[in-house]
């Protein structure tokens, strides 16, 4: 899982980096696109591809909350940080708590409210760099408004896996997901891409893509699945509080600047609200 946070930590500078260079809904169209490419496959040997009309609405219902999410990501990247975003991020598990307790009638247990509690306050230091005077003004820019709006849908997608799986393979589900996000991505970004010149678009712009495709859409697949069966939903979520710290290490690395000590205790704090998940959680899950 620290690998998988890796990678998706990866997905907020590189999709900063390229989101000028494409637009939103034509980026994550060809995103989604090429994972449903590579993804088929890999479906097709092990399931097969036939599919009733009620599972590909279910999948559907499923993309259309992803579609929402990465329009929104790569678009809030045109006027945000990637380590913005990245703070940002870590109010989603929040916001699953809260349509968990709506839609699969789940209870929060003293461990995950403690935890939630950690993540939004590291979130909020981050994003305000420390500086309670812009935590009091509430110094949002036009981009942590636009991805925090993405957050509050992306918070439903947990919760509508749980709520509508059938108990076919993950796998299956996965690229279905992939797929019918594909056919919703027509609408907004089917004239852009049509209007497009391929030829102008630069090769980084293509190897970002390529990135978002492959490593965090399929390869993070299969890591989480992997990873849940083994440590169980609750802790492989909670090291979606790593990717703040990831991203401000990934964007040092590439020449980033270095948004100053004050950061740091944000940083902190979003780790505690990991590990507190995985040591509660942790004894939770063993013991059953």
């Amino acid at each position: 899982m620290i690998l998988c946070a890796v990678l998706v930590s990866g997905s907020f500078p590189v999709g900063a980096a390229i989101t000028r260079g494409l637009d939103p809904a034509a980026l994550t169209l060809i995103r989604f696109a090429l994972a449903s490419l590579l993804f088929a496959p890999i479906v097709w040997r092990q399931c097969g591809l036939a599919i009733s009309l009620a599972a590909f609405l279910r999948y559907s219902i499923i993309s259309a909350v992803l579609v929402v999410f990465f329009w929104c990501m790569f678009l809030s990247l045109r006027y945000t940080s990637a380590l913005n975003t990245s703070a940002i991020f870590t109010l989603v598990p929040s916001f699953s708590g809260i349509y968990a307790m709506v839609l699969n009638k789940e209870r929060l247990g003293k461990a995950r409210l403690a935890a939630l509690f950690f993540g939004l306050t590291g979130a909020l230091w981050i994003i305000f760099r420390g500086d309670l005077n812009l935590l009091t003004s509430l110094a949002w820019n036009r981009g942590d408004l636009i991805f925090l709006a993405g957050c509050l849908v992306m918070g439903l997608y947990t919760p509508l896996v749980q709520k509508l799986h059938r108990g076919e393979p993950m796998v299956q589900m996965a690229f279905w997901v992939t797929l019918s996000g594909t056919l919703w991505l027509l609408l907004p970004g089917g004239s852009k891409l049509l209007g497009l010149q391929f030829s102008d678009i630069q090769g980084t712009v293509w190897l970002g893509i390529a990135y978002l495709a492959i490593f965090s859409t399929i390869i993070t697949f299969f890591l989480t699945q992997y990873c849940t069966l083994s440590i169980g939903p609750t802790r492989a979520m909670a090291y979606s509080y790593l990717y703040p710290g990831l991203v401000l290490l990934i964007d040092l690395v590439f020449g980033g600047v270095w948004p100053g000590f004050r950061v740091l205790p944000g940083v902190f704090v979003v780790l505690i609200a990991m590990f507190v998940v995985q040591s509660m959680a942790g004894q939770k899950h063993d013991s059953e």
